[in-house]
């Protein structure tokens, strides 16, 4: 087995998830991405996938013919390994419409639907600005996959929100409202496994949320067994994420404190929240 097979065999068979007939499951690539594959047992899409070799290798193993790419954003670790795949698979490429991205042929403002015929799915595109001008991501109905799924790119983690590079607080905070406004039990698929540094900075600013502590814990424990974090659900992130619980108290507190000034506005919370965070150690 090559080093790229070995690195998808390393993740438990326990952060498959399926329901139905799909079956999602988060590749790893790099230091801490996740390239999410969904697939029917024969048929396979791909989420974001910066490295062809890691995703050429679990379809390889699984016996999947790849039938279509989903683009979040346009940053090389999420759109690095297209050209290899395209090489082998002649298969659209769904992406953002604000971002150049040369090897994107379908390309999306949010608000429309995508329909792949196999393996047989609808998503819904969300416009999600912020951590770049024109991020996208994908809303998958309950259904064939079970509950119902969020791939999410970098505009929200478990516990945490992308670094804001092109958008404004403004933005992202309208951004994320809309992804906390999914059903709670919508399954969020991150694409990076920044689970516990996260937790680590959200305990800074709401040290006694009792969820968060709980979620630290059961984090920490998956970590160390070697299986990931994700997905996350929407709900448990609405009491844990500090990014989506800018007009909780604790939350307002401490912001407030961090910046020594009061009567903050929910968008500033979240900005001065987000500062915090950018300089966090």
């Amino acid at each position: 087995m090559d080093a790229h097979a070995d690195a998808v065999s390393t993740v438990s068979e326990v952060s498959k998830s399926s329901a139905g007939t799909l079956t999602v499951f988060p590749v790893p690539a790099f230091q801490d991405n996740y390239l999410w594959v969904i697939d029917d047992g024969k048929d396979a899409v791909v989420v974001d996938p910066g490295d062809a070799a890691p995703v050429l290798a679990y379809l390889d193993s699984r016996g999947l013919t790849l039938r279509a790419i989903l683009i979040t954003h346009k940053h090389a670790d999420h759109i690095g390994g297209v050209d290899t795949l395209l090489a082998r698979f002649d298969v659209p490429v769904h992406g953002p419409a604000q971002e150049a991205i040369a090897c994107v042929d379908h390309p999306h403002h949010g608000g429309e639907t995508v329909h792949i015929e196999a393996p047989a799915m609808t998503l819904e595109v969300i416009d999600v600005p912020g951590h770049t001008s024109g991020h996208i991501a994908y809303f998958l109905g309950a259904g064939a996959a079970g509950a119902p799924r969020l791939f999410c790119g970098d505009t929200l983690f478990s516990c945490g929100c992308g670094r804001l590079f092109e958008g404004t607080p403004a933005q992202m905070l309208a951004s994320l409202d809309a992804l906390a406004a999914l059903p709670p039990a919508t399954l969020v698929h991150c694409a990076h496994e920044y689970t516990l540094s996260n937790i680590r900075f959200a305990l800074a600013v709401d040290p006694e949320n009792a969820a968060l502590n709980a979620w630290h814990q059961e984090a920490t424990a998956l970590r160390a067994a070697g299986r990931p974090t994700l997905p996350t659900t929407l709900a448990q992130e609405r009491v844990t994420n500090p990014f989506l619980r800018s007009d909780a108290p604790a939350i307002i507190a401490a912001a407030e404190q961090h910046v020594g000034q009061t009567g903050l506005s929910r968008e500033a919370v979240f900005a001065a929240v987000r500062g915090w965070k950018d300089t966090f150690r």
